[in-house]
C-alpha cells in the first residue's frame, strides 16, 4: 500500500505489508508502518481494529503460562460442579460418579495438553548466558559469531537464529548470505540493529543501548520509529527511557567506551564510567576514596578477561590505586 493511499479496512486487510506489521513477522514494514502511523494518527482507530481482526482470524500457536492453565482448569472444575449440582436427586448416584470421573479426567488431560503446547513452544528458544566474569564466544547456526561479554544474555528462536535479542553486552561478526541477501538483527530495549554482514559492537546497559560500527553498514530501527545509518567509525546512543539519541563520529574528543573480543576499548572515558563497566562485567561494586578521581580520564585498551589484569592496567594508566575488599574496590591516589 502507498502512502498517500486512502485507508479503509478492506485495503488494510488485502495488504500483505501491514498483515506482517500486524503479525510482527517483518522488521522491514514494521519499521514502516510504525513510522506511517506517526505521520497519519487520525487513522489509528481503525488500524489497531484491523489489527485486531488479523490476529482474530489467524491462529498463532503460543505458549501458555502456567497461571492461565490453572485458571482454565478452575473454571472447567467449577463448571463440572455446578453442572452436577443442578442435577435432580432422582439420577442415580453411581451414574453421578462416573460423569464426574470422566470430566475431570477430560480436564486433566486437558491440563497436560497446554503443558506439553508449552514445553514444545520453549524449547525452540535457544539461549546463552554468562555470568560475571564469564566471556564466551558463539558461533550461531548461520556462521555468524558472537563473542559474549560477562553478565550478558543472547537468545533467539531455531526458526530464526539470525534474528537475536540481547541483554549485556557483545561484540557481532555477522555472516554475510550473499545469494539470498538475508539480514540479521539485533535487539535491545531500545532499539533493533539491522544488518546484511559486518562488524559492530552492542552494549546495552544503565536503560540505554551503545552501538559502534566497525565495517560495513547498518540501520538502527529505533522504538520511537525512526531510523539511523551508520557507517564505519560512527558512535550512536539511544535511551528509549529517556527518548536521548546521539550519533557521532568517532574522533578522540568523543567520550565513549566500546568492547570487543575480550578487550575494552576506553576513549577520553572518565574513571567513573570505567568502572561502571568493570561493576557490570564482574559484579563487583567501587567506592571512591577521593571523589575528584571519578572525572579522570583514560583511553586506551584494557583487557578484561582477567580482572586482576584488568585492574592492573587501569591502575598503570591512571597512576591510581585499586584495592579489591571481597566484592568492593577501593579507589584512591
Amino acid at each position: 500500500m502507498k502512502k498517500d493511499s486512502k485507508p479503509n479496512i478492506e485495503k488494510f486487510l488485502n495488504d500483505e505489508s501491514f498483515r506482517n506489521w500486524a503479525k510482527e513477522s517483518n522488521q522491514n514494514d514494521m519499521a514502516f508502518w510504525n513510522n506511517w502511523i506517526n505521520q497519519n494518527p487520525s487513522q489509528i482507530d481503525d488500524i489497531y481494529t484491523v489489527k485486531a481482526m488479523i490476529l482474530g482470524i489467524t491462529f498463532r500457536s503460543k505458549p501458555v503460562s502456567g497461571k492461565k492453565v490453572n485458571d482454565q482448569l478452575d473454571i472447567v472444575l467449577n463448571h463440572i460442579s455446578k453442572t452436577e449440582s443442578k442435577k435432580t436427586e432422582t439420577k442415580d448416584n453411581s451414574l453421578k460418579k462416573n460423569f464426574q470421573k470422566i470430566t475431570s479426567i477430560a480436564a486433566v488431560g486437558l491440563l497436560f495438553l497446554f503443558i506439553g503446547l508449552n514445553l514444545y513452544n520453549s524449547s525452540k528458544e535457544i539461549v546463552h548466558k554468562t555470568a560475571y566474569g564469564e566471556i564466551i564466544d558463539l558461533k550461531l547456526p548461520d556462521g555468524t559469531n558472537v563473542v559474549l561479554n560477562g553478565n550478558s544474555e543472547i537468545r533467539y528462536n531455531k526458526a530464526e537464529p539470525r534474528n537475536v535479542t540481547l541483554q549485556g553486552e557483545g561484540y557481532f561478526k555477522v555472516k554475510s548470505m550473499l545469494s539470498t541477501k538475508a539480514k540479521f538483527w539485533v535487539n535491545t530495549d531500545d532499539l533493533t540493529v539491522e544488518v546484511y554482514g559486518t562488524e559492530f559492537n552492542v552494549s546495552t546497559r544503565e536503560d540505554k543501548t551503545n552501538v559502534i560500527l566497525d565495517e560495513g553498514s547498518i540501520q538502527l530501527l529505533l522504538k520511537t520509529g525512526i531510523s539511523k545509518k551508520m557507517v564505519p567509525g560512527e558512535f550512536v546512543s539511544f535511551s528509549n527511557e529517556n527518548n536521548i539519541i546521539s550519533h557521532e563520529k568517532v574522533n578522540k574528543d568523543l567520550s565513549y567506551s566500546s568492547w570487543k573480543e575480550g578487550t575494552y576499548i576506553f576513549n577520553n572515558t572518565t574513571l567513573e564510567d570505567v568502572m561502571k563497566h568493570i561493576e557490570y562485567t564482574y559484579g563487583l561494586t567501587s567506592e571512591f576514596i577521593n571523589d575528584e578521581l571519578k572525572q579522570k580520564t583514560i583511553s586506551g585498551g584494557v583487557p578484561n578477561e582477567n580482572i586482576d589484569i584488568c585492574l592492573s592496567a587501569i591502575q598503570k594508566s591512571t597512576g591510581i590505586k585499586i584495592v579489591k575488599e571481597n566484592t568492593k574496590l577501593l579507589i584512591y591516589h
